[in-house]
This record gives structure tokens, sequence and C-alpha cells, in this order.
């Protein structure tokens, strides 16, 4: 039979699990703290004391970063501002991908263009993608820093920009659609694709491409340390039901984003869908 003080410590331990959870989520981290360098490390700079880095493209590489950890929840954060100039097929990135050979992600994706940039969104779950959404900016996402935020939980995926919500995806996996379960990495990218211009060359008197990141924290559920379902503890504040559904007011602001800026939908794309599929009948 277990003492009164063997509950104690059961509980204290309990508590310090959840909080080195939290342990890394300083937004003024340094970034060494909880990420490293992927590739491109001679095109990559670090600026106030290594809470801002700068990943470059030019000619010969593009450069790129991920977390150390994986994770099993969390609502994640990064402060970014995107290169200026002709940036017709560049792209700079901020998502999560599963650290195992079962492909879940979930991103953003900042597609560049002459003088603009789409904000192109996916979610992939068990190898499945397709699921693209892509929003103009109603700001200019090169004149500064700006805040993208990933909430996931077992209840739902939320994009934000800033504060406002633009983009959810339910856990609807009881009628037999896909959702992320697999452990997930943080990466930060900046690179060029033809499918991001439809072909058109990058204007290479533009280069060096820069984009800049701050906020190195990370508030996830790291799940190399912990059980998976304690991933989905209520214990984590991004777990409680406050984040299960969007409130009022985030409702609100998300039609207002999305009848204003959503610019492509695969919901409503019938020649690649003639069947809707049926996770965008609780998402819309």
């Amino acid at each position: 039979m277990s003492s009164p003080m063997d509950y104690c410590l059961m509980g204290f331990f309990a508590f310090l699990v959840v909080f080195v959870v939290h342990a890394n989520a300083a937004w003024g981290a340094p970034f060494e703290q909880n990420y490293m360098v992927e590739y491109g490390s001679d095109h990559i700079q670090y600026f106030e004391g290594h809470t801002q880095v700068q990943l470059t493209l030019d000619q010969t590489s593009g450069s790129g970063f991920g977390s150390k950890a994986g994770y099993g929840s969390g609502f994640f954060q990064m402060r970014i501002k995107l290169p200026d100039k002709d940036t017709t097929r560049i792209i700079a990135t901020f998502y999560i991908i599963s650290v195992t050979s079962i492909h879940d992600e979930i991103d953003f994706e900042f597609l560049g263009g002459n003088e603009i940039f789409l904000l192109h969104t996916n979610v992939f779950t068990n190898g499945v993608g397709g699921r693209e959404q892509q929003f103009s900016f109603w700001f200019d996402p090169t004149a500064d820093f700006h805040t993208y935020k990933i909430l996931w939980n077992e209840h739902q995926i939320v994009l934000f920009v800033d504060e406002t919500p633009l983009r959810v995806f339910k856990n609807i996996t009881d009628s037999g659609v896909g959702y992320p379960t697999q452990p997930m990495r943080v990466e930060g990218t900046i690179w060029s694709a033809d499918w991001a211009s439809n072909g058109k060359p990058v204007n290479w008197s533009s280069a060096p491409f820069q984009a800049n990141y701050q906020w190195f924290g990370i508030d996830g559920c790291q799940a190399q340390t912990l059980n998976p379902q304690q991933c989905h503890s209520p214990d984590l504040f991004w777990n409680g039901q406050k984040f299960w559904d969007l409130d009022a007011n985030q409702r609100k602001a998300y039609e207002n984003v999305r009848n204003k800026f959503l610019k492509y939908d695969y919901c409503l794309d019938r020649a690649r869908y003639p069947n809707v599929p049926p996770e965008c009948q609780v998402n819309g």
C-alpha cells in the first residue's frame, strides 16, 4: 500500500513532467535551445543574441532549421518577416512534420511573386495531402514581423495569422477522415520550386532572398519524453476546452478573413474533387 508520502511524490513528479514540457516556452529563448540548423549553415545569420535568425537563398543554396525534439501536441508559433523584391518562385516556410515514416504535416508556405506573396496552407494525414487553401495577405508581410501559429491538439488544428484564425481542420476520424497523430518536428526553410510560380523562373538579380524568424521558444509536448496519450493531458493549456472550438469572436474573424482573402479552397474545387471531401462539411 502506498504511503501519503508516496502520493505526494507521485503528484510532485506529475507536476514536474508538465513543467518540463513548458520549460522551453520563453519567447526570448535563443535559437540553439530548441532548434538546430538542418542545411545551409553558411546561409544563416544570427541577431539579437541568437533570438533572431535570417535564412538566405541564393544561386548556390537555400537554408533551413528544425526543432531538436518531436512533439505530440502543442501551440507552435513563429514570428516571420518575408523577403522583399521580386520573389517569384521563392518559398519561405513554417510547418510541423512527422518524424516517422508515416507522413503527417501541417503547413504555412509563403509563395513569392512580383512584389506579392500568397499564403499557402496544407494538411497531410497518413501520407495524404491535397488539402490546399491559399490566402492573399491583408498587410505587407515583408515590412515587419507577423506571428504565424499552429494549434494542434486531439480536437482540432487551427492556423492563425497574428490573432486571426484563418483555417480549421477538425478531428473527425470517426467519419473516416485522417488526422495527424505522429510526433512532429517544427521546421523553417527558404527554397525555390517550379510549382510555386507556374514555371516562371527565379529573378536571381533580386538575390539574395532573406527571411527572418523570431520566437524560438516552443509550447509543445515532447513526444519522445512522454507517452503519446499524455500529450493529450488537459493540464497542457492548448488541450483545454477553450481550444476545442473557436469562440464567438474568433468565429467572426475567421469568417471575415475567409470571405475577403481566401483565394483557393480545395473544398470548392469540383474538377479535383467531384465529391466534396467529408472534412469540408465540418470545417466551413
